[in-house]
């Protein structure tokens, strides 16, 4: 009987002395002040990569003092700044990788020069931030993916409706003006039904391109439907969101895409809308939808702007 129940108890006996280990090495985990231990244990707990930079910012500065932080990468579409602190003429710069995959660069600049150690310590804290940077970047990269325009690579439905909520609230909050512009290609079913959806996709991509040229960097630009984009002009009034909305048109007007014996071309209608006080985004962009409407029913390649109140057509 001895015989079968000794390994039994042995085997209990080493799973306690472990779970005992783990315990002890849990709480080491949580109260450890070293700088490593606690950077690695702040840039466990998000994917947000502002605040993991931030993170690594404040840690560093407990070791190493410097003026001046910047990291900078390139995410899908759009670049990623991070900055703190003013400049200095000294600089180290470090270029951030893992299995050969680029995540961005950092900048460390002060007024003296960095010493051989400070360098080595700077080099010993990104080893341990290198993974939560990777992590943080391939969630954004995901994240932009899903609220990106597969064929014009624009902001999508998706993105559109998280901007409306946005502006709604910097409006009610700040008393911020903002526009919001519908516009739509004019007759693009018969294009697709003529010269094919390979054509038609053309003319999307480059309508989506001649769109940035008519507006603002600080504008947003949406893929809101098939043939229908999204304007958002923030800090714009209605007369002059009215004239962007004819450069609009006047730029969509200009894209040719040659289809062999014949060149295609098209032109666009457009709804305006400036936000009304404490309109909800669905009350915004109805009113957007019924002066786009209006100048779809009104003889196309125009301008409409709404009422204050939404006349929805029957």
């Amino acid at each position: 009987m001895s015989g079968t129940t000794t390994p039994f108890i042995a085997r209990t006996s080493d799973q306690l002395r472990k779970l005992a280990a783990l315990r002890k090495a849990s709480a080491h985990w949580r109260d450890a002040d070293d700088v490593f231990t606690r950077l690695c244990r702040r840039m466990t707990v998000s994917l947000n990569l502002e605040y993991l930079i931030a993170i690594f910012a404040e840690e560093l500065g407990t070791i190493v003092a410097f003026d001046h932080l910047t990291y900078r990468h390139r995410i899908g579409c759009q670049d990623f700044v991070y900055a703190s602190g003013l400049g200095g003429q000294h600089r180290c710069d470090y270029r951030l990788s893992l299995e050969g995959v680029n995540y961005g660069g950092l900048t460390v600049t002060r007024r003296a020069r960095f010493s051989e150690e400070e360098q080595e310590a700077i080099e010993q804290l990104l080893s341990v931030a290198i993974c939560p940077i990777r992590n943080a970047c391939q969630f954004e990269a995901v994240q932009q993916t899903a609220l990106t325009d597969a064929l014009t690579q624009i902001p999508n439905k998706r993105a559109l409706d998280e901007a409306l909520v946005k502006q709604c609230h910097l409006g009610d909050r700040h008393d911020e003006v903002c526009s919001l512009i519908l516009c739509d290609l004019d007759h693009f079913k018969r294009i697709n039904d003529t010269y094919g959806h390979v054509i038609g996709d053309h003319i999307l991509h480059a309508v989506a391109k001649e769109l940035a040229k008519a507006t603002r960097n600080s504008d947003g630009i949406y893929r809101f439907g098939g043939e229908e984009f999204a304007i958002i002009l923030p800090h714009t009034g209605e007369d002059e969101a009215r004239v962007v909305a004819d450069r609009i048109r006047g730029f969509v007007a200009q894209v040719v895409v040659n289809c062999g014996e014949s060149d295609v071309a098209t032109t666009a209608s457009a709804g305006l809308a400036l936000r009304q006080a404490n309109e909800t985004p669905s009350e915004w962009l109805a009113r957007a939808d019924e002066a786009l409407y209006r100048a779809k029913k009104q003889g196309r390649n125009c301008t409409r702007v709404s009422d204050c109140i939404a006349n929805h057509p029957s």
